[in-house]
């Protein structure tokens, strides 16, 4: 069988699609991937097995994308693309990485009429209302979250499959849409074995913080994701933890905002801002932490999804400190990996840290606790087997 998955980013990077596509390829199908080309890129080529095919885009038309569902232009450029993309690599069945380009795609397919798998990586209409441009003209009056939803049913409904990320947004498309469990299937973000078991750990950075105390962040910093909550806990930590060092590997447009926090305390002595950094670095910063936080605002995206970060952390047998929204939190008190803080609520992720700081102990059982659920039941080599059941029964 010939698979075409279908992105409108560039690759790579993307986990989550790699992970899937080189999986599938590593069970005898062949996946072609349909991506975007802003600049110099080989036009074909094959990555770990995959058959990467890059289409041209621009500025301009990645613009368009932002009103994808407020007016139509983007999905009959797209839809064009991914038509000859089907036709000329022969393609069986395709799989669609996100909504923003699924309307093209089911515009490509009218005529084909091929299977369809929509993996929602996220709750994109809950997701964009977080954006900053739809925080402002005109973003705000031009980009309906409403809209989105609408579509997002639409494409769920007429999907001949859909995977997504976690029990909890099964739950929740299910409940919302009312299609049948049975069409979707449950394939979470997790880590592959060989990001700890073949991890290459450089020296520079366990010696830059071997002497600290340090909470860790890994991933995008957006003001969501609760960073500030980590910032606007600093002052009373310092009082007790006089090493402590919050290290935050990522970034955002948004970072300005943590910048300004972190200023206007006096904390820089206390915060490294790494940036974005190569995923290779991830073990690394991981293996030089103490702690690892998941700091997340509560929202629906936020309530039905976990980060893959949980996992990396886990990994590595590192305990976690995470808030309180309800995937998360509910899976690191079932595998008893960390402690659970209040969103938003600096005071509570204080305590917590302390509780952890304070026990070696405890931070010793959670860490071994997460480690082993993610080596014996929640690494990507054993939570992808339904994605490849999903394949093999597929009718094309």
């Amino acid at each position: 069988m010939k698979i075409g998955m279908i992105l409108d980013k560039t690759f790579p990077p993307d986990p989550r699609v790699e992970n899937e596509a080189v999986s599938l390829v590593k069970k005898g199908f062949e996946v072609y991937l349909f991506c975007l080309n802003y600049g110099n890129e080989k036009k074909d080529e094959i990555i770990n097995g995959i058959k990467v095919k890059r289409y041209k885009s621009n500025k301009f038309i990645y613009k368009l994308s932002a009103l994808v569902y407020t007016v139509p232009f983007y999905s009959f450029i797209m839809a064009k693309k991914i038509n000859h993309f089907l036709q000329e690599n022969k393609i069986d069945a395709i799989h669609i990485h996100d909504m923003q380009i699924a309307e093209a795609v089911f515009k490509a397919n009218e005529s084909l009429k091929l299977p369809t798998v929509l993996d929602l990586h996220d709750n994109m209409p809950e997701v964009i209302k977080f954006y900053p441009h739809l925080q402002k003209f005109p973003g705000k009056q031009l980009i309906s979250p409403v809209k989105w939803k609408r579509k997002e049913e639409e494409f769920i409904k007429k999907a001949t499959k859909i995977c997504t990320v976690s029990k909890e947004f099964i739950d929740e498309v299910v409940y919302r849409t009312g299609i049948s469990k049975n069409k979707i299937v449950l394939v979470p973000n997790t880590v592959q074995k060989e990001f700890y078991k073949n991890a290459i750990i450089h020296n520079s950075i366990l010696t830059k913080y071997e002497d600290k105390f340090v909470i860790l962040y890994l991933g995008d910093t957006a003001i969501r994701r609760g960073l500030l909550t980590a910032i606007k806990s600093l002052p009373q930590l310092i009082k007790k933890i006089p090493n402590i060092k919050l290290v935050i590997v990522g970034s955002n447009t948004t970072d300005s905002l943590l910048f300004n926090s972190v200023n206007e305390s006096n904390l820089n002595d206390y915060v490294d801002f790494e940036g974005w950094q190569n995923v290779e670095l991830f073990p690394s910063y991981i293996k030089a932490s103490t702690i690892c936080i998941s700091p997340l605002y509560r929202n629906i995206q936020h309530d039905v999804a976990y980060a893959n970060k949980l996992f990396q952390y886990m990994s590595f047998a590192k305990p976690l400190l995470v808030s309180n929204a309800i995937a998360q939190k509910k899976i690191i008190e079932k595998v008893k990996a960390g402690l659970v803080h209040i969103e938003k609520d600096s005071d509570d992720f204080a305590k917590k840290i302390l509780m952890l700081y304070e026990d070696e102990n405890l931070r010793l059982k959670l860490g071994e606790n997460g480690k082993h659920f993610v080596e014996n039941e929640f690494n990507w080599e054993k939570t992808s087997e339904k994605l490849i059941d999903l394949y093999k029964n597929i009718k094309y």
